[in-house]
């Protein structure tokens, strides 16, 4: 079985385009099991997040390319667009670089932000997907938990999240430019899950006088500002009356639609009498119409405007990041030897079982030369013979369990080429 994954991230497409490839939770799910079929595609798993979309794959080795063809046709299907339209913005790495990039992915080596730590979270959230739609299968299922192994590793072994930097960090940062401080500032959240609530904890530091939380779900909402303490909600349905007031409006739901319009802006815009406004989206799908960006004195920014304020935390991460790359090659090493006794262990069950079919047709050939047994007699000399070939076979066994977890088994013949079962 060889592992293919094939995906966009924010270094090879804008948000315009991995906004038409995201997936929510059912989407995902059902995507996955149109995706498997068991034949082309063994089994799946889909990363889908602000900053990547990646499919995650099992094929057979020699059907790697007509497997890569159908998650390619998948995603051009799934975000309504031409075929070959995501060409020149998708990326594909097979068995071993497909591993190095998903430890990577995991231990926040590939981030926007190095080290930030949601994206383990997320690896942890499309996994169970996989497993609740039953496409996750015994490559995946050890990759995956690997995967966490290696995570963990990068995190307590080396200083990679030891500054506070994240997107909603970078957001909160933006804001502090655009006004030079928030103290005195009053602070929207249109949302209420894990990144508003990042932003929340952020904005309170950074010294916001008033944060107004806002969301589908009210009592989200309330919770939420019951626990950061300095904070308000405000009913969704009534945003126009309050969007006003805002002087940054970090915007950061799971909607599939804009949540702010150009009206919507305009409207809000005219009672702040020429007072600007940030609005900072960092969802994807994007949630404030990119018009808005036209409304004098209005500032927009979106997800990929954040890389332009990586601060020095940012560099010392990335310090911390070589270290890391060792811990992954060291890792994608070990993982790639446990792959290979995975696939070699069913041709030694297979060897075992031959070995033993032949010593028991050899039995039955010679059993009357033996005259009349006891069944206790008779189970005495099969578990004579099957002792006596398992002991013979032991150390043929063994050395090709030891040759084939060796960096040199790509060298070395395969197991059935050893021994022709079959003769």
């Amino acid at each position: 079985m060889s592992i293919v994954l094939i995906g966009v991230n924010h270094k090879t497409a804008p948000v315009e385009i991995r906004e038409r490839l995201a997936f929510d939770d059912a989407a995902c799910a059902a995507g996955l099991r149109t995706l498997v079929d068991g034949e082309l595609v063994r089994e799946g798993l889909i990363v889908s997040t602000c900053n990547r979309v990646e499919i995650l794959s099992a094929t057979a080795n020699e059907q790697i390319d007509l497997g890569a063809g159908r998650v390619t046709e998948f995603l051009d299907t799934s975000g309504n667009l031409p075929p070959g339209f995501l060409k020149d913005h998708l990326y594909r790495h097979t068995d071993e670089e497909a591993v190095r990039h998903l430890f990577r992915v995991a231990s926040s080596l590939d981030s926007m932000v190095v080290g930030e730590p949601q994206v383990l979270g997320q690896v942890r959230h499309a996994y169970s997907l996989a497993v609740e739609a039953g496409t996750a299968g015994r490559i995946l299922n050890r990759l995956v938990h690997h995967t966490f192994r290696v995570a963990k590793r990068v995190r307590t072994e080396t200083g990679i999240a030891a500054s506070a930097v994240s997107i909603s960090y970078m957001a909160v940062e933006l804001g502090k430019k655009i006004f030079d401080s928030l103290k005195g500032c009053t602070v929207m959240l249109i949302g209420a899950g894990e990144m508003a609530e990042l932003s929340a904890k952020h904005l309170v530091n950074a010294g916001a006088t008033r944060v107004m939380i806002a969301n589908r779900t009210e009592a989200a909402a309330r919770q939420l500002a019951n626990q950061i303490g300095a904070a308000t909600s405000v009913p969704f349905e009534q945003l126009d009356e309050h969007l006003h007031e805002a002087d940054l409006v970090i915007c950061s739901t799971g909607a599939p639609e804009y949540v702010l319009t150009e009206a919507y802006i305009r409207k809000a815009m005219s009672r702040r009498r020429k007072r600007p406004t940030c609005l900072i989206d960092i969802s994807v799908p994007r949630n404030i119409d990119p018009a808005t960006g036209k409304v004098p004195n209005v500032y927009l920014f979106d997800i990929d405007d954040l890389e332009n304020v990586i601060s020095s935390n940012i560099r010392e991460r990335e310090r911390e990041a070589e270290r890391a790359e060792l811990i992954v090659q060291s890792e994608v090493m070990q993982f790639q030897q446990a792959l290979r006794l995975m696939d070699v262990g069913p041709s030694i069950g297979a060897m075992r079982e031959k070995f033993q079919d032949v010593a028991r047709a050899e039995l039955a050939k010679q059993r009357k030369k033996l005259g009349p047994l006891t069944k206790e007699q008779e189970a005495a000399v099969e578990s004579l013979l099957m002792s006596t070939v398992n002991k013979i076979a032991h150390p043929i066994m063994d050395q090709m369990r030891r040759l084939y977890g060796t960096s040199d088994a790509d060298a070395a013949p395969a197991p059935n080429d050893l021994i022709d079962l079959e003769e």
